[in-house]
């Protein structure tokens, strides 16, 4: 059967036809399927057309040469037409006519979706010092439509900022971080996750940080095990240091004043053998690596040879580049003999405050010799107090 001579004709279009399409949607590389209906069948020839209007089937038949285009269906009411290995070219207006009278026409819409070619993720330094901000840059090259990028640092999300290029119907996009970096952060992995709809699952790239951070110090007393320093006891102390990169030496020094002569330093190990009164004081490892400096304190007091009662914990404090005090003990019993002291001075100014008024109590009987002129006189107005008040008595009596 031939092909009909007059394509300008004028088709149905709209409500009242009985021809119907879908739209399409499709990833590059993979098979369209074009569908023509028809809901109410007369037999009436069936065709589709490509977006220049070119005869891809009529009927059963196909003059177009693109072997691409394979017959899935045909009958009086539909005809199906595979299209394989998709690409961006093929998109656009695909028309179904059905010769009825009038003619109907319906149209289909191809929409291709390319992925990503390339995701590339690019971080300025590769090596990072902590509290520095660095930048990171993700790429995603080449995609229609244009992608949307994510980031997470481990499984925190970040936020970026993105910029989107448009050549020949493509699209690349580019996200920038700005990202201040710690010490925990380093080993962590930066993210940098595509969301496409032409992509399933998670598309993704991924760089770990690396991040140097100047040492952690930290003391702990390996004897003896009780925790009571005591004299003529020995006392070890083991300095832990940790950085990147990882110091390669630790130094013991006695806070404001000299190392006792008879302690022995070995690397992170500090002894004294024997311990005395003397040797009381704070004691710290200093280490540093190329990022900085860090120390930690530990306090130490020596107990009589009698001490039996377990002592405050001694605190091992960490600093930088100042001093961080641990508790003196020695301190503590000055305070409370302080408080006892007070205590005793308070108690002495209530035994001398209560003694002088009862004195008063005692003599108030002899109050007329206050105003005498005389020693004889005070003594007369006295005795006359005395007599006034027997007399008082007696004529009471």
């Amino acid at each position: 059967m031939g092909l009909p001579s007059d394509l300008s004709l004028s088709f149905l279009k709209g409500d009242g036809q009985n021809l119907f399409t879908k739209d399409v949607t499709v990833i590059e590389g993979e098979v369209a399927t074009i569908s023509c209906q028809v809901n109410k069948s007369d037999d009436s020839v069936i065709q589709l057309l490509n977006p220049n209007r070119q005869t891809i089937y009529f009927r059963d038949f196909r003059p177009l040469k693109d072997s691409r285009f394979q017959l899935l269906n045909f009958s009086s009411s539909e005809l199906k037409v595979s299209l394989t290995n998709v690409s961006i070219s093929d998109e656009g207006r695909y028309f179904c006519q059905l010769y009825t009278d009038p003619p109907q026409e319906s149209y289909t819409t191809i929409t291709v979706l390319v992925p990503p070619r390339n995701l590339m993720i690019d971080i300025q330094k590769d090596t990072a010092v902590e509290g520095e901000e660095i930048e990171v840059n993700c790429t995603a090259m080449a995609s229609k439509p244009a992608t949307t990028i994510r980031w997470f640092k481990g499984n925190k999300e970040l936020k970026g900022k993105s910029e989107v290029e448009e050549w020949s119907d493509m699209y690349t996009v580019t996200s920038q971080l700005m990202l201040k970096v710690h010490k925990e952060d380093d080993g962590v992995p930066v993210i940098c996750q595509v969301e496409h709809p032409a992509v399933t699952g998670n598309l993704q790239t991924q760089r770990y940080l690396e991040v140097q951070y100047k040492p952690q110090v930290h003391i702990q007393m390996t004897y003896p095990l009780q925790g009571l320093t005591r004299e003529g006891d020995a006392f070890e102390l083991t300095c832990e240091a940790i950085g990147k990169p990882q110091p390669v030496m630790v130094t013991w020094v006695r806070v404001d004043d000299e190392m006792p002569q008879h302690a022995v330093l070995s690397g992170p190990n500090l002894f004294i053998n024997n311990l005395n009164k003397t040797d009381n004081g704070t004691y710290r490892c200093e280490a540093s690596n190329i990022v900085g400096k860090a120390h930690s304190d530990y306090m130490l007091y020596v107990y009589d040879t009698t001490a039996t009662t377990e002592p405050a914990v001694h605190d091992s404090r960490a600093g930088e580049e100042g001093t961080i005090g641990a508790v003196d003990h020695a301190v503590i019993g000055g305070v409370v003999a302080v408080v006892v002291f007070a205590m005793l001075c308070l108690l002495i100014i209530l035994g001398r405050y209560f003694a002088r008024h009862k004195g008063t109590y005692f003599t108030h009987e002899a109050k007329g010799a206050d105003d005498a002129a005389d020693a004889d006189t005070a003594i007369i107005n006295a005795e006359g107090g005395q007599n006034n008040s027997e007399e008082k008595k007696e004529y009471f009596i």
